[in-house]
């Protein structure tokens, strides 16, 4: 693939976190490629550095040394301002507790990544209606979320995810708190929106889960130690 079509370069990572006199080294030296449309699963053992990897990614975190490039940027360095721009107005992001807010509505928690992300639109609800549609979650939205059921709040989360246009959503265990008829659900919507240009990484530690991806990453001792689309 051309350089073009790379979201994500990583070169050498590492993340490096001191506990008492210890030092923890998260990511050891990671190397990594991401490419448009890829859709993967990071896997692996608790510890293994997975989610260190995606809060990298998703600029929740800093690597402590090493190359980090974002659409052909260099973002190894950039402030915390940056990072937090680069959040809200290009990654989406879909959790196992959902994380959606119990007071607000469905539309007013989609809305929010425009909220945060301070973006100026006068068509802001269309915006939100257009992400729940694509969910089928759209006849739902004026509800709270105590009154959806598990699958239908992770379905709302992903339209929150989608309502900012990212370029990459970063998924963390999202069928983790699913039965298995949710779970395919969820994988299934989550495959579809590969045909609108978006790249999808998740973490997950169920093989299931994993299969729906067409990449595999398995981490250990904040290592790479198996990737096969490298």
């Amino acid at each position: 693939m051309t350089d073009s079509a790379q979201v994500f370069q990583l070169r050498s990572i590492r993340r490096t976190y001191q506990v008492g006199s210890e030092f923890v080294h998260a990511l050891d030296g990671v190397d990594l490629k991401i490419y448009d449309r890829e859709f993967i699963a990071v896997v692996g053992t608790s510890g293994s550095g997975k989610s260190t990897l995606m809060h990298t990614l998703g600029f929740m975190d800093s690597p402590s040394s090493g190359e980090m490039f974002f659409e052909g940027k260099d973002v190894s360095n950039i402030s915390r301002s940056e990072r937090a721009r680069l959040r809200a107005t290009r990654i989406g992001f879909v959790f196992q507790s959902f994380n959606l807010l119990p007071k607000l509505s469905v539309m007013d928690n989609v809305l929010l990544p425009l909220v945060y992300g301070r973006t100026r639109t006068h068509n802001k609800k269309e915006l939100g209606m257009s992400a729940l549609q694509r969910v089928g979650m759209e006849h739902r939205a004026s509800h709270r979320p105590s009154q959806l059921s598990g699958g239908e709040r992770q379905r709302v989360a992903i339209a929150r995810a989608l309502t900012n246009q990212p370029r990459l959503i970063l998924a963390d265990e999202p069928t983790g708190n699913l039965d298995s008829k949710n779970r395919g659900r969820i994988m299934d919507l989550f495959g579809s929106l590969l045909d609108e240009g978006i790249t999808l990484a998740l973490v997950t530690h169920d093989d299931e889960v994993a299969q729906y991806a067409k990449r595999h990453i398995r981490m250990q001792d904040g290592k790479i130690v198996e990737d096969d689309g490298a």
